[in-house]
C-alpha cells in the first residue's frame, strides 16, 4: 500500500472513530475488495480507500455490493483523484453503482453534518430536486410546463421528468429556483445514493478451489445455507435459523494467522460470529478468539447444535 493511500485510510479510520463508529483494523490482505468496515448503531459501512479512483474495478464493486446486501450495510469508496483531476468537494461520484467521495466530503458529512448536494454523471454535474414541491408550486402559481421549460431552457418533457424525480443540471435547477423563488435542491446521503443491489445466488461455487467447494458442500449437507463470497477475508456467509457465521476457509500455514486477524476484526464490528475451517488438524482450537475447525472434524458432524457448541467454546479460548 503506497503512503498516500495509507494516509487516507488512517484519516478515514480516525474520522469514523471520532464520529462514534466502531472500525475494523485495515484489511491488509491481497485481492480484497474493501479496506474497512465501520458500524455505528444500525449503520454499517463497507469502504474501499483509493488514492486514484480509476483503479476501482467492476469485480470489486460487485463484491462490495453483494457483501453490503448480505450484511445490511452500505458500500462506498473514499478517494483523492482520478488520473486527470482531483475529486471535487461536496460532490458524489459513482462507478458501477458504488458512491465515491473525497475525504473532505466525507468529513463534512460525518463530522459537520453538511451533506453533499451535487452528483457527477455523464455530461456533467447534477442535483436532485424536490419533485413534489416543484409540481405543487408550478400548479399553485398556474405556471404551464411550457412556460417553466422556456425559463429553464429545456423541453416540456424535461420538466415532466423533473417532476417525476429525474435529476437536473445545476444551472437548470438554479434558473427554476430563481423563477419560482423556492429552494428545490435536495441534500444527498452518500450512503443511500445509487444503491441498486442485485440478487445473490446462494448455491454458486465457481471460482472456488476444491477445498472451498468441499467445505461448502459439507456445510450445506448439514443443513446450512451457504453464500460464497469473493475478494473477501472470509469465503462464505453460513446461516440457519439460529446463526449467521462469517466462514473463512484456509489451508493450515502462514496465512492462517493473518486471515484470523482480519476475520476477527470484522466479526467484532459487524457483531456476527466467525469460524475458520482448515484442511488439517492442529493443536490450535482458535486464533485471536476465532474458532478453528478442521475439515475432517466437520465431516464427522451431523448435528448443527454440536457445531454451535464448539464455536461457542472455542470463541472463549
Amino acid at each position: 500500500m503506497n503512503s498516500k493511500r495509507y494516509k487516507i485510510l488512517n484519516d478515514v479510520r480516525q474520522l469514523l472513530a471520532d464520529c462514534g463508529f466502531y472500525v475494523t483494523d485495515p484489511i491488509n490482505l491481497k485481492g480484497i475488495s474493501f479496506d474497512l468496515i465501520a458500524r455505528r448503531d444500525d449503520q454499517l459501512l463497507i469502504l474501499k480507500i483509493l488514492q486514484n479512483i480509476d483503479a476501482f474495478g467492476k469485480e470489486d464493486a460487485n463484491q462490495m455490493r453483494k457483501l453490503a446486501s448480505a450484511l445490511s450495510g452500505s458500500p462506498a469508496v473514499v478517494g483523492s483523484r482520478t488520473s486527470s483531476k482531483k475529486l471535487g468537494e461536496g460532490i458524489i461520484y459513482s462507478r458501477f453503482g458504488i458512491p465515491i467521495l473525497s475525504f473532505d466530503t466525507l468529513q463534512e458529512f460525518m463530522k459537520e453534518g453538511v451533506p453533499p448536494f451535487i452528483f457527477a454523471a455523464p455530461g456533467g454535474l447534477y442535483v436532485k430536486i424536490d419533485s413534489d414541491l416543484l409540481r405543487t408550486i408550478r400548479r399553485e402559481k398556474n405556471i404551464s410546463l411550457g412556460a417553466l421549460a422556456e425559463i429553464a431552457g429545456v423541453s416540456r418533457k424535461a420538466i415532466q421528468m423533473y417532476e417525476e424525480g429525474m435529476g437536473t443540471m445545476i444551472e437548470i435547477a438554479i434558473r427554476m429556483e430563481e423563477f419560482l423563488n423556492e429552494p428545490l435542491v435536495l441534500p444527498l446521503n452518500p450512503f443511500e445514493y445509487g444503491m441498486d443491489i442485485e440478487s445473490i445466488s446462494s448455491d454458486v461455487f465457481e471460482d472456488n478451489d476444491l477445498l472451498h467447494e468441499d467445505i461448502f458442500r459439507l456445510l450445506s449437507s448439514i443443513g446450512y445455507s451457504v453464500l460464497p463470497t469473493a475478494r473477501c477475508p472470509f469465503e462464505a456467509i453460513t446461516t440457519d435459523d439460529k446463526i449467521f457465521l462469517l466462514t473463512g476457509v484456509e489451508r493450515y500455514g502462514p496465512m492462517l494467522e493473518r486471515k484470523a486477524r482480519a476475520v476477527t476484526s470484522i466479526s467484532k464490528v459487524v457483531e456476527k460470529k466467525a469460524v475458520i475451517i482448515t484442511d488439517k488438524d492442529s493443536h490450535l482450537k482458535s486464533l485471536r478468539k476465532t474458532p478453528l475447525i478442521c475439515r475432517d472434524e466437520l465431516a464427522k458432524m451431523r448435528d448443527r447444535q454440536k457445531i454451535l457448541e464448539i464455536i461457542r467454546e472455542r470463541s472463549e479460548d
